[in-house]
Parts: structure tokens; sequence; C-alpha cells
């Protein structure tokens, strides 16, 4: 199944104030990633080309990384053929437009991991990261709300405790 999945959202705030959180993705400091409700994304070697990683059970590596620009992503996941990637575009002197995109396709499970669980989850994660990046650089209080599908996939998914 080819899927393109793209998230944007305009910042009211330039360019160089917003992008150079780039440079925090994937850190202990990291100003993109929702860390407090998503797994961390991490690195084997940084955010670098090359770099091996993900976040969770999502596994990709760096292909392409331009400092306050972007940052490509290529899946390393059977039956998942394709790339993710955040932009940081300027549209005007005074707004900026944050974008991440999928391109892939799916094949097999993946396709029925994609359609289930995956997409919706991704969503949820995106709408949390861009809410975090334009509450950090407007002093905003954004909070995307989860869906219930979201919820209750979470809910499902949540690793259980062990009991002493």
């Amino acid at each position: 199944m080819k899927v393109i999945n793209i998230h944007e959202r305009k910042i009211a705030k330039p360019k160089n104030e917003v992008a150079p959180l780039l440079k925090t993705l994937a850190s202990d400091n990291d100003l993109i990633l929702a860390t407090n409700k998503w797994p961390p994304m991490r690195f084997d070697k940084g955010l670098q080309v090359g770099s091996k990683g993900g976040h969770g059970p999502i596994k990709y590596h760096v292909t392409n990384y331009r400092i306050d620009n972007s940052v490509t992503f290529q899946f390393d996941l059977t039956g998942f053929d394709g790339f993710h990637k955040f932009e940081f575009i300027e549209l005007q002197e005074s707004e900026t437009l944050l974008k991440h995109t999928i391109s892939m396709t799916t094949s097999g499970w993946a396709t029925l991991k994609w359609a289930l669980a995956i997409r919706w989850l991704h969503d949820a994660f995106i709408e949390d990261a861009f809410d975090k990046v334009e509450n950090y650089v407007t002093n905003q209080n954004k909070s995307s709300q989860w869906s219930l599908w979201v919820r209750i996939l979470r809910r499902v998914m949540k690793p259980k405790r062990k009991k002493n």
C-alpha cells in the first residue's frame, strides 16, 4: 500500500527562532518530541547521517541532515519501504512551516499494522511534537486531543507492570 502522510503547522515565528530546535532532536534535551508522552528518539551516534536508532519499536537510520532545515530517516522495518522527514520552511519573515512527511510503501503484515494502529499513533505523536515546538517558541499552551482510538491503543499496548 502506498502511504503519503503529511502533517504541517504554521508557527508565528521567524525560521531562525524555530529551526535551531532541530539540533536538539533525539538528545536528552529534545525540544521537538513530546518525550513526556511518547518514547524518545535515540541514535547510536547522535543526530548525524548514518546513525541508526528510532523511537519505541519503530527503527530507522538518518540519511540526510541539514542543520536548521531538515532531517530524513529511512525505515529499517520489514514491510515498511520508505522514509520520514522533518522540515522547517520559511513562509514569511515572521512565519515558519513545520512539516513532517512519511512517504513509503507497506507490504504484508506491515500494511495491517499501519492501517490499524501505527498510523493513528503516529498522527497523535506528530501533533504532540508540533504542540511542543509551538508552545516552546510562542509561550502558548497548545494540547492536541487524542482520538478515542489512540487512547484505546495506548491502553492496550501499555507495558504491564510486574507485581511483587
